[in-house]
């Protein structure tokens, strides 16, 4: 799932050409990677798949113009990211309101809400202390996708568990199976780009 790109004009010179994905050197891999692209030409594209930050680049692109230009692709990204995303504050505003209108009979807020990196689940709940983290992958998110995050977490603050009272409130929530479409295709994505090439290959013969 591709949530906003950037595309820029670059003119090649004598690079080298490595054939093969890269990441940049410094940052943690699986973050941002770096596809050489023998199909491109002068353009080089920045865009977010799977929880990641993708620049696609000249195939022959050489490794002095990469480690200038690939930061300011990432950078235009995490810019417009930012300036998309909600604060943690407005993530407790916005859980007050969920439960306000869908479960007015939970009268428990949480003490604070947080935006945390996790890549193996979309938020979590610790009802003792009332925190709620909401997984990064969500920055951006159709409000839709996140909404039902928030609410999900929201509902443990006063019931624990995924019985069957946890499932009869859940399910007030409005295009719930939109939602779980999406989470669920950003985690295909975000397998699907984890893939080592050769994987890959085998799956689409």
């Amino acid at each position: 799932m591709i949530f906003d790109s950037f595309t820029e004009d670059y003119d090649s010179g004598d690079g080298e050409d490595l054939g093969r994905d890269a990441v940049l050197p410094g940052i943690t891999e699986g973050e941002i990677v770096v596809i050489r692209s023998t199909l491109r030409k002068k353009n080089i594209s920045a865009y977010t798949a799977g929880g990641r930050i993708v620049v696609s680049i000249p195939a022959r692109m050489s490794k002095s113009d990469e480690r200038a230009m690939v930061p300011e692709m990432v950078a235009k990204i995490r810019a417009q990211e930012a300036a998309s995303t909600m604060s943690e504050s407005d993530l407790a505003t916005r859980i007050d309101e969920l439960l306000r209108e869908l479960a007015p009979e939970i009268t428990i807020r949480p003490t604070m809400v947080t935006w945390r990196a996790m890549r193996e689940r979309w938020g979590s709940c610790t009802s003792v202390d009332g925190t709620i983290r909401i997984s990064d992958r969500l920055k951006g998110a159709p409000s839709t996708a996140l909404d039902y995050v928030l609410f999900h977490e929201a509902i443990h603050l006063e019931i624990s568990d995924h019985g069957e009272g946890f499932k009869k409130v859940l399910a007030r929530f409005p295009s719930a199976d939109v939602a779980s479409a999406y989470l669920d295709g950003y985690e295909a994505a975000e397998t699907a780009l984890a893939m080592p090439n050769e994987l890959k290959k085998l799956l689409n013969k």
